[in-house]
C-alpha cells in the first residue's frame, strides 16, 4: 500500500505504508496517520505531508532555535500551529523562556500527535511554561496585548484552506502589534524553487509592518522541491544577525548543547545566505 502526496500539478512523492494507524476528518481538515517502511510514522493533512519522525529535526531545530538565538532574550514565546508538539518542545530548550503559549485550531491534530506521535512533543505537554490552547490563531494574537511576546513562530499548512489567513495584511499587522520592541516573528514560506511566489507576496507583506524582512533555509528531506523557506521579520529598525560567535554564546548560555542534529551555530548563520534564485524573492 502507497501513500502518494501531489505537491505540484505533475510532480509530487509517495510512501510505502506499512500500517495505517488513524484517518479521519476533523472540522478543519483531513488527517492521517501511517507507519512507513523508510520515515517512521508520518502524518499527512490534506493529502499533504506535515511532519515524519525520521526527519521532522530539521525543520523543528531550525524554525524553534533560529529566532529565539537571533533574538537573544526571548522570555515570552508564541507559536501558531504546530500541533504536533515539535517547535514547542524545542522552544522549552532555552532555559531563558520563561512561557510559551501554543495556538493550534484543530484539537484533532494535538490528541492525534500526542496519541501517535509522541516522540515529536516529548515532555513539553507537561512542561510548567507550555500553556497549549486549541483555538484560532488569529483571533488570539487580534485580541492580544500589545508588546506582550519577544517571538511569533507560525508552523502553518500553505496559504490555502485553514492556513490562508495566517499570511494576510492584517495578521501580520496584528503580529507586529504585539511584539515586543526588538520582537521577530517567523513562518514557513514553502519550497522557493516550486512555490516561489509564496515567499515574494510573504515578504512583501511582511515588509508592510517589519522594517527588516528576511529569509533563512533548511533541507528538510520530505518538503519537495529543494530548500525550505522560512520567513523572518524583525520588528526593530536596528536589527543587525548575529555572527557565529554570538549566536554559539547564546546558545551555550540556553543549555543547548547536545540538542540538536541539524542546527548549529554555522549552519544557523549559514542559512540566511541565501542561493540568489531565492534572495531575488524578497524584493
Amino acid at each position: 500500500m502507497w501513500f502518494e502526496e501531489t505537491l505540484y500539478p505533475a510532480w509530487g512523492q509517495r510512501f510505502a505504508v506499512r500500517t495505517e494507524l488513524a484517518r479521519l476528518t476533523s472540522a478543519f481538515q483531513d488527517i492521517v496517520i501511517f507507519e512507513s517502511a523508510s520515515h517512521g510514522r508520518v502524518m499527512a493533512l490534506d493529502g499533504c505531508v506535515q511532519i515524519t519522525e525520521r526527519d521532522e529535526f530539521v525543520y523543528q531545530e531550525m524554525l524553534g532555535h533560529v529566532p529565539l538565538l537571533e533574538h537573544g532574550d526571548a522570555r515570552r514565546v508564541l507559536i501558531i500551529g504546530a500541533g504536533d508538539g515539535g517547535v514547542l518542545r524545542r522552544v522549552l530548550m532555552h532555559a531563558n523562556v520563561e512561557h510559551a503559549t501554543m495556538v493550534e485550531i484543530d484539537g484533532e491534530v494535538i490528541r492525534l500527535a500526542r496519541e501517535y506521535l509522541p516522540v515529536i512533543g516529548g515532555g513539553a505537554w507537561t512542561d510548567q511554561r507550555a500553556s497549549v490552547i486549541v483555538g484560532d490563531g488569529i483571533a488570539y494574537v487580534r485580541d492580544a496585548d500589545a508588546e506582550c511576546f519577544d517571538v511569533i513562530i507560525v508552523d502553518s499548512t500553505d496559504p490555502a484552506g485553514v492556513g490562508e489567513v495566517l499570511f494576510s495584511d492584517a495578521f501580520y499587522a496584528d503580529c507586529a502589534r504585539v511584539l515586543t520592541p526588538h520582537g521577530l516573528v517567523v513562518n514557513q514560506c514553502g519550497v522557493p524553487f516550486m512555490q516561489g511566489d509564496e515567499l515574494r507576496e510573504t515578504s512583501a507583506r511582511r515588509r508592510r509592518f517589519f522594517p527588516h524582512v528576511a529569509a533563512y533555509v533548511a533541507a528538510v528531506p520530505t518538503y519537495v522541491g529543494g530548500l525550505m523557506a522560512l520567513g523572518f521579520a524583525a520588528k526593530d529598525a536596528g536589527y543587525r544577525r548575529q555572527d557565529v560567535r554570538t549566536i554559539r554564546a547564546r546558545a551555550a548560555a540556553a543549555n543547548m548543547a547536545g540538542t540538536s542534529a541539524y542546527w548549529t551555530p554555522e549552519i544557523h548563520v549559514g542559512s540566511f545566505d541565501l542561493p540568489p534564485y531565492i534572495a531575488r524573492l524578497l524584493g
